[in-house]
């Protein structure tokens, strides 16, 4: 099949070319092309930004089986991919989020049929608006949409909290706290790239999948701390944890309410037998320590022209110490 990646070589996406194009997939990437990261053997490349009409306009001349789009995050972006691919494509993939589903949570695991309700995130919100304009136009015969929700993946980064994963590894380096919101029953599902892109490229090109939303994610979920002792384990360097309610994080800085009470902030478990009916089941997912080891050298390497946001770090130094947990 001829297949169209809008990103392509994302945190994400770039597993999912890899292994479209192993399976013999006729792949083209559409980015800025600024990721010094080699494309797999075989996939071409149109260099444009998804934002300039113009560059879009050369696509809207194409016609591939597949869209993939990685880099949709606005009800405008969707609209104007439905301009440019009804009735240019066999099959379009929306990546939405997992993060959209309903919070606080309703209870059990998430299945694909949860309410899309975010009402502290506006990056979830804005997922959620887009998903009922593509179904709106997959109704009108205009799109044949698949929608994938990704709950928390990495692969070239370690999962963030209230800061971001590099601004974590740079804490533990310099021997400051880790903050951990929440308490230590607090589980989040992780999911490494290569897992979820196995997952993924059974969906494409099958008709079973058009009209339908699934989330793709691996049945692996960790305490917070257990994921950064293992991280630390990594680096080779030990660490120290201090847990502090999601509200108290979120009233020192509202920045963090929506990756926490929007997102993070709650324990995260899936019910995959939608996924499974396409795609299978991994049975044994990348463990924890085998995806941190091979994130660790990119990470490493950003650290090293890393600017850190101190701002935040002190912040987060200050509520340690309140708590009693001195930097």
């Amino acid at each position: 099949m001829r297949i169209l990646y809008i990103g392509g070589t994302g945190e994400i996406s770039y597993e999912c070319l890899r292994g479209c194009a192993s399976a013999g997939h006729r792949c083209t990437v559409f980015n800025r092309g600024r990721d010094p990261e080699p494309l797999p053997e075989g996939v071409g490349r149109i260099i444009g930004d998804i934002t300039d009409a113009a560059a879009c306009a050369s696509l809207a001349r194409e016609r591939f089986d597949i869209v993939c789009q990685f880099r949709g995050y606005s009800v405008e972006d969707a609209r104007r991919d439905i301009e440019l691919f009804s009735g240019n494509c066999g099959q379009y993939v929306f990546i939405s989020s997992a993060s959209a589903y309903h919070k606080p949570p309703l209870g059990g695991r998430i299945t694909e049929a949860t309410p899309l309700h975010n009402p502290y995130w506006a990056y979830s919100q804005a997922k959620a608006d887009m998903e009922r304009v593509l179904f709106e136009a997959l109704s009108a015969g205009r799109l044949p949409l698949t929608v994938v929700r990704p709950s928390h993946t990495y692969r070239r980064r370690f999962p963030g909290m209230s800061v971001s994963g590099d601004d974590q590894a740079w804490r533990i380096l310099n021997g400051r706290p880790v903050v951990i919101h929440g308490d230590e029953s607090l589980q989040w599902t992780l999911t490494h790239a290569r897992d979820f892109a196995t997952l993924l490229v059974p969906l494409l090109g099958q008709e079973e999948a058009l009209g339908q939303a699934y989330h793709i994610v691996t049945d692996t979920a960790f305490t917070f701390e257990h994921m950064y002792r293992t991280i630390a384990g990594v680096m080779g360097v030990q660490a120290r944890f201090v847990h502090l309610p999601v509200e108290t994080l979120a009233k020192a800085n509202p920045d963090w309410a929506g990756p926490l009470l929007g997102d993070k902030g709650w324990t995260t478990l899936f019910d995959t037998s939608k996924l499974e009916r396409i795609s299978g089941r991994i049975e044994r997912p990348m463990s924890l320590g085998e995806g941190f080891a091979a994130a660790w050298p990119y990470v490493r390497e950003r650290l090293r022209s890393f600017v850190p946001d101190m701002r935040a770090h002190d912040l987060l130094d200050r509520l340690a110490g309140d708590a009693g947990v001195a930097s």
